[in-house]
């Protein structure tokens, strides 16, 4: 899927759009974009499609903008990983759903925060780790 992302050109097009958009901002706030994309994106579709569909968009983002990949490609792994605000990003999400009878908007009210909260640490604790330069 990534690929057909990648030859097809839709990768480089999502990914000028976040550097257009974020990059002039500079890499902290492309870093939390690329998070924040990829944790939206794992509300509707798994984990695993998300991070294989944004790990090519986060490169070029990283790469347009002349910094190090990796934070970047750090954020994807994390965006995707923290699917808390969704039943449907990962199955143990579906099954503990039916179990405990809660709605959609139960993982809203308890996860959205924490994804938001995981984001903004993220963003600042990554370059620490992986430094842009």
């Amino acid at each position: 899927m990534s690929t057909v992302l990648e030859k097809t050109g839709v990768s480089q097009i999502v990914s000028e759009n976040l550097v257009s958009s974020l990059g002039a901002i500079g890499p902290y706030a492309l870093l939390a974009g690329i998070y924040f994309t990829t944790s939206l994106m794992t509300m509707f579709i798994s984990n695993t499609a998300t991070a294989v569909l944004m790990a090519p968009i986060a490169f070029s983002a990283a790469q347009q903008i002349g910094v190090s990949p990796y934070s970047f490609m750090f954020a994807v792994t994390l965006g995707a990983s923290m699917c808390f605000a969704s039943p449907f990003s990962t199955p143990p999400n579906a099954l503990v759903m039916k179990a405990g009878r809660y709605t959609f908007m139960d993982y809203v009210y308890v996860g959205l925060p924490l994804q938001i909260i995981i984001g903004i640490v993220m963003t600042f604790v990554l370059p620490l780790l992986f430094p842009f330069a």
